[in-house]
This record gives C-alpha cells, structure tokens and sequence, in this order.
C-alpha cells in the first residue's frame, strides 16, 4: 500500500482530496492530471477532465463540485494580466497543493518537457518556475475561446502569495513579477502601443493587491 511522502506527511489532506490515487512518488495526484500507460504524467492536462470542470462546474483539484467562491492558483503573471489556462478550485485543495506541489514548494525545480505533448497548455505559457504562486479568490470568471481555453479571471476577494510553502514577502513576488514583465511586454509591443498602455495599467494594478512592505 502505498504512503504519504515523508516530506508531505504531516500536513494534512482536505477532505475533499482523501480519495485521490497516490502517485509512486507518494503525493495525491490531482483530478486535472493525466494517466499515461498507467502512470500519473503530472506535465499535463486531461482534456476530458478539463471540459467536465468547465461544464460542471468541479474543482480542478479533487473534482467535486464548487461553491460560489473559487480559487486560481496562478503564477505572479496571471496575477497581472488576469488570464489562465487552468480551472478554478476548492480553497482547502489550493492551499494543499501551494503547501505541498514539489514544482510550486521548490522554486529551483524545472519541469522535465521530454515527450510532453503539445497543446496541453493554452494562452502564452512562461517557460519558469516564477517561485511565486498566488491563490486567487473570485467568484466569477470568464472563458475566453480561440486555439484553446483561457479563463479570464474575475475581481478578487482576496490574494494570498505563496513561496515555498509560506507566505511571500513583498520583495520576493516584486522580483518574481518583475522578471516576467518583460515576456508580456514583449508580446504586448507586438500588438501595438494600445497593448502596452493597457499592460502597464494591469501592472501597476496588480501591485495594490501585494502584501505591505515589512516592517523591521
């Protein structure tokens, strides 16, 4: 029978994600994740899995249905320009996977793309672990249709930055931000000075929801 990761073991799993398969590895392999040849592949999506949350309205985490407030686990980026290509979930189960994700506990970890297969990401994907996730609670969204599915990401009740399991400190989420302005920006001076007004608006927006400067 398979256990916890010892690394994971003493945090405790929402309830609603008890009945998740372990992985060899001994972590709970999320709903969205995708079994090839028997084997959880944590790179991808399950596009069957995706449609059912959309439609049913599931978390993308357990699978179980949503209440009225969801929750993104976004990158800082998605924080910026309000964009995803990943369904919302429980809060409980995001704040397991910011506490317990390998990938979004160690910002030094690269994600291995050997035979990942393509599309599974829509939108304009950061190849980079940004070191920052944030959980974001909404409780509205909006799908957004062309080569694949994005979900435009509602106002939010609140914002919590994560960095390897803990909360960020403003200098961490400003550095992450920062580092990634110019791939956006870069995207956007291709759509012309329209894009980039509008980038630079969702910037200086995206920096009210940061924490305070700390206190010494």
């Amino acid at each position: 029978m398979k256990e916890l990761n010892k690394r994971i073991a003493n945090i405790p799993i929402p309830p609603r994600m008890r009945g998740l398969p372990l992985s060899d590895e001994g972590y709970p392999v999320p709903y969205f994740v995708p079994f090839i040849n028997g084997e959880a592949d944590f790179r991808g999506m399950d596009g069957e899995k995706l449609g059912r949350c959309i439609r049913l309205k599931r978390c993308w985490l357990c699978g179980q249905p949503l209440g009225k407030f969801m929750v993104f686990v976004i990158g800082p980026m998605c924080a910026v320009n309000r964009n995803t290509a990943e369904p919302p979930s429980h809060r409980s189960c995001a704040e397991y996977a910011v506490l317990t994700c390998p990938f979004l506990t160690q910002p030094r970890m690269r994600r291995n793309e050997k035979d990942l297969p393509e599309g599974s990401v829509s939108g304009i994907m950061i190849k980079r672990n940004p070191g920052v996730t944030a959980l974001w609670v909404t409780s509205e969204y909006k799908l957004r249709r062309g080569s694949g599915t994005l979900f435009a990401i509602g106002n939010p009740i609140e914002v919590k930055f994560y960095t390897e399991g803990r909360i960020s400190t403003r200098a961490e989420i400003l550095v992450s931000i920062d580092s990634g302005m110019p791939i956006l920006m870069q995207y956007a001076r291709a759509d012309g000075q329209e894009a980039v007004d509008e980038l630079n608006e969702m910037y200086h927006t995206a920096l009210t929801l940061l924490p305070k400067e700390e206190v010494p």
